[in-house]
């Protein structure tokens, strides 16, 4: 595995824990499941991501829950659909962790090394040769190389070689790369400046405080008492406004120095003032990145103006006024892979056993990396052993949708997950990864004996509960009318299960307490999930219809050798797009862009035909 960041970590542990030697490459040991920057996990579909992780069998979820200092459930006043945890981490405190379960995994060796050049033979990758001529022989090779590949830093006017939070960049590799015949993009991305908290007014800002009641990312995690660290809001002024102004012909991305495509989502305060001009302030979140550092993440003021501006405009800011940077704001180019080159078991088509997984694969973000990154150790594994490689499709994860967006359509930005971005959310939700997809990772042979024992325990208590439920019948007595008419709700007519109550808005669980004399000792999330599931029933029932039909599409698989140039009816562009993509099956062809439901059609009627031409022949 090339590269120790969020997908590197994750491929390395999940092949070793899958029985295979590994061996780890970096350009630092310091380096290790590092956080460029935002000192955060989860957030609005990120969540999502952790929790599937860890259902798999990943780690992410459970370094964050040894290393949070803040946590916060987003969007809960919506449907449970997009709910989604975030915690603030210690930095420090995440690698730390990190890297002590890296070196404490026994088929996983750790080395500090630059790799320059994947060797291939005869279509196969069979090693991987180092700065230092080191040569290590592999059966399969993971590239996990994140913002490293040829590094460009920019501040301002200035512009240099480098990776990311002041390392080396990887300058050798992208070449090898390119000499194998892998196409190759141009992204980038920033990150705001780091402040001395002793030199701010965090009495100027709102406080920002965790939520009182913690839940757990890893579904191993019983519970977490932790002392949490505030964060804090304050705003952007028309002052901040006027500096960025008067020296936007300085930085970069506007004096037409940077022509890589930054994150959509994640603009730049330049971005901001500039294409929102009506707005006249802009959030500014002050977050501490450890417990053990005085430096504050400055989230929402990502720029690439020079360092003197960049203090100009952070001292216009109420609060930040004597800030003193500690690091400045910088942009970073990096080399990625154009994705649509991958299968959607993350190894490249061209070359045997060579699979990417991370930022290099256009993606951004430490959590869409890691997801990555699980998926190709234990599809490296699986197909060395000569099992079938899992496809997380887009019924099943997110980290399917994520997956079969980068390699169905390809990306020309850094590709961010949102909750937008599923179409079966309410069955996806952050609650139930466990219940979706830890069958999955125990089937593969990454998910141990203890979390399957207790994934059984849950799934056995929660249809029990929910069978109770249906069963414990409600007369419409008086007492329990008056009971209804006390919590708001209608008095029965003719008698309801405890079942049927509960599908009403305005009652509960704990509001049916009073007269549930059998219920049992539940823990909130248990509680929770039931709650989902008979509230929403008839819409769950909707989805999972929907499902249905998307899996027809889904699981009618097109074969490898399938030439599109010969198939009549097929427009140009549709031959084009699908000898390119070659997709796996009918339904990711459908979602080809540019291919349309006509083709579609015509490739079912060739794929028919085939089949009855080869059941004849049998």
């Amino acid at each position: 595995v090339i590269g120790a960041g969020h997908a590197g970590c994750e491929a390395s542990l999940a092949a070793a824990r899958m029985g295979k030697k590994t061996l780890m490459l970096t350009m630092s040991l310091d380096a290790i499941a590092m956080m460029a920057c935002n000192p955060n996990i989860g957030g609005t579909g990120k969540g999502h991501l952790v929790r599937e992780i860890d259902a798999l069998g990943g780690q992410m979820a459970l370094i964050t829950d040894k290393s949070m200092i803040q946590f916060k459930m987003l969007n809960t006043s919506k449907g449970p659909a997009v709910h989604s945890l975030r915690a603030q981490a210690d930095k420090r405190k995440y690698h730390v962790n990190m890297k002590q379960v890296i070196e404490n995994e026994k088929n996983l060796d750790l080395k500090q090394a630059e790799a320059i050049s994947i060797d291939v033979e005869n279509g196969s990758v069979k090693g991987v040769l180092t700065r230092t001529g080191g040569y290590y022989e592999a059966d399969a090779v993971i590239i996990c190389t994140g913002t490293y590949l040829k590094g460009r830093i920019y501040i301002g006017e200035v512009n240099y070689e480098g990776g990311p939070s002041g390392l080396f960049p990887a300058n050798a590799l992208s070449q090898s790369l390119k000499e194998n015949g892998i196409l190759l993009k141009r992204f980038k991305t920033g990150t705001p400046a780091r402040v001395n908290r002793d030199s701010i007014h965090l009495d100027k800002m709102e406080l920002q405080e965790g939520d009182k009641d913690i839940v757990p990312f890893s579904f191993m995690t019983e519970s977490i008492n932790i002392d949490q660290i505030p964060c804090y809001l304050t705003y952007t002024n028309e002052s901040t406004h006027h500096i960025i102004r008067q020296n936007i012909s300085r930085s970069p991305m506007y004096a037409g120095h940077m022509e890589s495509v930054g994150p959509r989502y994640c603009p730049s305060i330049e971005d901001k003032v500039v294409k929102f001009s009506d707005k006249s302030k802009h959030q500014i979140f002050v977050e501490p990145e450890g417990l053990d550092t005085k430096e504050m993440y400055i989230q929402g003021f990502s720029t690439t103006l020079p360092e003197e501006v960049q203090l100009q405009m952070y001292q216009s800011v109420e609060g930040l006024e004597d800030c003193q940077i500690m690091r400045p704001a910088y942009a970073i180019e990096y080399d990625c892979i154009d994705p649509t080159q991958l299968k959607r078991t993350l190894e490249i088509k061209m070359i045997e056993n060579l699979y990417f997984a991370g930022q290099v694969n256009g993606s951004s973000g430490y959590e869409e990396a890691a997801g990555q990154g699980l998926v190709a150790g234990i599809n490296a594994v699986l197909k060395l052993n000569g099992k079938e490689q899992i496809i997380l499709d887009r019924s099943e994860a997110y980290i399917g949708v994520l997956i079969d967006d980068l390699v169905t359509k390809g990306t020309d930005e850094p590709y961010r997950m949102m909750t937008s971005r599923a179409e079966y959310r309410l069955v996806l939700r952050q609650d139930n990864a466990d219940l979706r997809l830890t069958e999955k990772g125990y089937g593969a042979g990454l998910v141990k004996e203890d979390r399957m024992v207790r994934y059984l325990e849950k799934k056995e208590i929660l249809e029990k509960e929910i069978s109770r439920l249906k069963h414990t019948i409600m007369t419409p007595k008086p007492e329990i009318n008056s009971y209804l008419l006390k919590m708001d709700s209608v008095p029965m007519k003719s008698a309801q299960s405890l079942y049927e109550l509960l599908k009403r808005p305005e009652l509960n669980y704990d509001k049916l307490a009073d007269i549930d004399i059998n219920r049992p000792e539940l823990t909130k999330s248990i509680i929770m999930q039931i709650e989902t599931q008979i509230k929403y029933e008839g819409y769950i029932a909707k989805q999972f219809k929907q499902i249905e039909q998307f899996k027809k599409l889904e699981n009618k698989k097109i074969p490898e050798d399938v030439d599109y140039n010969e198939i009549k009816g097929l427009r140009i562009e549709a031959k084009q797009k699908l000898s390119r993509i070659m997709p796996d099956s009918l339904g990711q062809a459908s979602r080809i862009s540019g291919v349309s439901p006509a083709d579609i059609n015509v490739l079912m009627i060739y794929m028919e035909q085939k089949k009855r031409l080869r059941e004849s022949n049998e």
